[in-house]
């Protein structure tokens, strides 16, 4: 070949061949296998929608603990949790595979790449090819497929749902009370030492918690260990001593405090952060985390920071010795505020 046949047949590009023909699958064709289809992908809906259930079966029927069942030497709670919840999202993926590869368009589309923003009538031809991919999907004029599909993917909630419960025990109303009952006493958390109004000046802040034994009730301890430090660090407080005028008492607290002493939960009602800086001229009590600060002279208000709610306050009174002590437990939820609480 001479060298000008060579630069002729190199200045000539290849033709584009294109796309290659479309062929017709059976289903496109045959009434009899688009149906047939139809039912394989709603009948693996179907199976998956079972297999969810059957999850949630599993998971009250087998038992778990101390004395487990044993299914081929593993736990059967284990094993059939993972097989019927696998099985039901394998059922999902192979019915909607199927129904795109048998029963949607498959036609191919070529769409040329454009820089910068997209003009409007890029939009409108973009909205008009998704109606389209739509429309030949059939999920529309399909109503066994897009229903089954649904019910499947909806019923798997339902795990999700139930492996919630084993985040941890349910609070019922542990959330509402704490362990202060009518005349327990106010001690220091340092030393456990009982307190008197004598004991406290005017401006002072004292850390304090409730007083509580190992008592003993039908031969049991009624606390033990971290219940114990837990119980009581729920029942944190802090007490207060400020001049009776500064105190604006709410409708049903004027005989909550004594000699212008205060109790007040310890725990933020942001997030529960331990709480005692205190100043003493403002009467306010500054949370170090998120800096909510609380007036303690006007029932625990708040004046500042994301706290939601005012700091619980502990009615207090004196007993025959003259020692501090509780009237009742809190009267409302201590700690930060939740969905549940009233």
């Amino acid at each position: 070949m001479s060298d000008k046949q060579l630069t002729t047949v190199e200045s000539e590009p290849i033709a584009d061949p294109g796309l290659p023909a479309h062929l017709p699958r059976p289903t496109d064709v045959d009434e009899a296998s688009e149906k047939r289809a139809e039912r394989q992908v709603a009948t693996l809906y179907g199976v998956s929608a079972v297999f969810t259930l059957l999850f949630c079966v599993s998971y009250f029927v087998f038992d778990v603990g101390d004395d487990p069942d044993v299914f081929l030497g593993l736990g059967a709670s284990n094993v059939f949790l993972g097989l019927t919840l696998g099985l039901a999202l394998l059922c999902i993926g192979v019915g909607t595979i199927q129904w795109a590869r048998k029963l949607m368009a498959d036609t191919e589309i070529v769409e040329f790449r454009h820089p910068g923003g997209s003009s409007p009538e890029d939009i409108e031809e973009t909205l008009g090819v998704l109606f389209l991919g739509t429309e030949e999907s059939g999920i529309a004029r399909r109503p066994l497929i897009r229903n089954s599909m649904i019910g499947a993917m909806a019923l798997l909630g339902l795990p999700a749902i139930i492996a919630l419960r084993d985040l941890g025990p349910l609070p019922g109303d542990k959330l509402n009370n704490t362990i202060w009952t009518k005349g327990m006493r106010v001690v220091q958390d340092v030393d456990g030492k009982p307190l008197r109004p004598a004991d406290l000046e005017i401006g002072q802040l004292v850390n304090a918690e409730p007083e509580v034994f190992f008592e003993e009730e039908d031969g049991e301890p009624l606390y033990e260990g971290v219940k114990l430090n837990a119980a009581k660090a729920k029942a944190a407080i802090i007490i207060v001593r400020m001049k009776p005028g500064d105190i604006t008492a709410a409708k049903g607290r004027e005989n909550w405090g004594v000699e212008g002493i205060l109790c007040y939960s310890k725990i933020c009602t942001h997030v529960g952060c331990p709480i005692s800086l205190w100043e003493q001229q403002t009467h306010h009590l500054l949370c170090p985390c998120h800096q909510s600060t609380f007036d303690l002279a006007d029932n625990g208000k708040v004046i500042f920071g994301p706290a939601a709610r005012p700091l619980p306050q502990l009615p207090i009174t004196v007993d025959d010795e003259g020692y501090l002590v509780a009237q009742s437990d809190f009267t409302e939820p201590v700690g930060p505020s939740y969905w549940e609480r009233g």
